[in-house]
């Protein structure tokens, strides 16, 4: 910018007097002018640095979080879509196969160009939230997915990589369902196949809690893998095993006879041999399904695969 362009740019600060309280110490109009297109150039730039956190929750729904003291940043639901996509698949995909998959009804054209909107909708965002090539996009690296961790969680419990504790209990049983609300066929796929890992993980530590004899933990399981699907028998099994072992048999019936009750109402079935096999000493009418001398209580810490 020329000296004379400069001043003119910037007379409206001297006619009102706010000329010496903005400029400070800068003593020249070059020193002025660089302030001024250091200021231009930063708009619409990401307001957070690169070390703060970034947060993705899909669980539930899609909420993303930034900073150590996590704030919400508001998203467009185009780009929701497309950081969602990215985040599920977990590595860099071909803009041609992403674009085709998240705007199916449009020309390959009107794909393309859809895909760069968003693309630069989400580069105004106070968070660096994609990564992009000229030919492939990821989800950027700094950012944590909620529902990756939740699979990690219950690939090392599926795995028996180690003991299970407490906080996994808790991760695995206080899950939300993935995006709850999105009814497009790759989220629906993959919100199935995330809420049955998260089902058999439950099931395998409540087994292990009931083989350790931690009761009250793995009625935790249990009864979270229970209220993910309210006919799942084998939940149910493991939850009257846990209330067994604690002693607590009048609960244990009242949930067998609930899940009972249940399974005749909506699919016409008795549960099967093995759940009432296990009440059958607690439970009179049960009775005849039981052999003669055996202990219920033998098998509460028995694991059942």
């Amino acid at each position: 910018m020329t000296r004379s362009g400069l001043r003119a740019s910037f007379g409206w600060l001297a006619t009102t007097g706010e000329w010496r309280r903005l400029t400070g110490n800068v003593s020249s109009l070059r020193q002025l002018s660089d302030l001024a297109t250091a200021g231009r150039a930063g708009k619409g730039r990401p307001l957070q640095g690169a070390d703060e956190a970034v947060r993705l929750g899909l669980l539930g729904g899609f909420e993303l979080e930034v900073g150590h003291q996590p704030r919400v940043v508001a998203v467009p639901f185009r780009v929701q879509r497309l950081v969602a996509f990215l985040a599920l698949r977990d590595r860099p995909l071909h803009r041609a196969y992403v674009s085709g998959r998240l705007w199916m009804d449009a020309s390959q054209e009107q794909a393309f160009g859809s895909l760069r909107a968003t693309l630069w909708t989400a580069r105004r965002l106070p968070c660096p939230l994609i990564e992009a090539s000229s030919t492939h996009i990821a989800l950027g690296s700094g950012v944590r997915v909620d529902a990756h961790e939740l699979a990690a969680c219950a690939r090392h419990v599926l795995q028996h990589a180690r003991p299970v504790v407490r906080d996994d209990v808790d991760q695995l049983a206080l899950a939300g369902d993935l995006l709850p609300d999105w009814f497009e066929d790759w989220v629906v796929e993959e919100a199935e196949r995330l809420h049955q890992l998260r089902l058999l993980a439950l099931e395998t530590a409540a087994d292990d809690l009931l083989a350790e004899r931690r009761f009250s933990e793995a009625a935790m399981a249990a009864l979270a893998a229970l209220r993910g699907e309210p006919l799942r028998e084998s939940a149910c099994l493991r939850l009257v095993r846990a209330c067994l072992g604690m002693g607590n048999v009048a609960e244990a019936r009242e949930r067998f006879r609930t899940f009972r009750a249940r399974l005749l109402s909506e699919l016409d079935l008795e549960p099967s041999p093995s759940i009432q096999q296990l009440l059958a000493g607690y439970i009179s009418p049960l009775s005849q399904g039981s052999t003669p001398g055996s202990s219920p209580r033998a098998a509460i810490t028995s694991r059942s695969r």
